[in-house]
């Protein structure tokens, strides 16, 4: 990570303290750099985005944040970690002095990043892809299955059933199915 996205990080980590959101986001930055060494995105907008995307959870109450997402999720608590995830990435963003013009669009990301089915960009696909795969990784699958009280073996098969549904490129389809394997070969 170089030292303006490290920057970003530090920033950001003040509000990714719950939710084990620090976690997320460090899986999630992991899968953006290996989804970008194979699909277009510009690093620059996506790297950032996936730093950000999730801090606006910090703004929800916690004892909502089950009602929030995951299979019982409702869709307006989740809409507010996004509204409310764009004024902080803002307030990051200009602190570092990061460019305008992809801060715009960085934002734009993070205003929708899980309730719009559809993606902007290439880097929006990107950021939608990694956020997605953290799901997948061994411990946000068990962080998951542990959160919402289900079998982790459950948990995998239905995982594996969104995959055509959820991703966006190909690289992400394969990791995601890298990873099913990988756990099931552990098992």
């Amino acid at each position: 990570m170089n030292a303006e996205y490290r920057h970003i990080f530090q920033l950001a980590k003040t509000y990714l303290n719950i939710r084990k959101n620090d976690i997320h986001t460090e899986i999630a930055y992991r899968f953006t750099v290996r989804l970008l060494e194979s699909e277009p995105g510009d690093a620059s907008v996506a790297i950032p985005a996936i730093i950000c995307h999730d801090i606006g959870w910090s703004k929800v109450p916690e004892e909502l944040h089950l009602k929030a997402f995951g299979p019982t999720s409702d869709p307006a608590l989740t809409r507010l970690h996004e509204i409310e995830g764009v004024k902080l990435a803002r307030e990051i963003l200009l602190a570092v002095e990061y460019e305008p013009q992809k801060t715009a669009e960085i934002l734009e990301i993070i205003e929708g990043h899980d309730t719009r089915w559809t993606a902007l960009s290439p880097s929006d696909k990107i950021v939608k892809d990694a956020d997605k795969l953290y799901r997948f990784d061994q411990i946000g699958l068990v962080i998951d299955a542990e959160r919402f009280n289900i079998d982790k073996n459950v948990h995998v098969n239905w995982l594996e059933k969104q995959i055509e549904r959820w991703f966006f490129t190909e690289t992400g389809k394969k990791l995601a199915r890298e990873e099913i394997a990988t756990f099931r070969q552990q098992g």
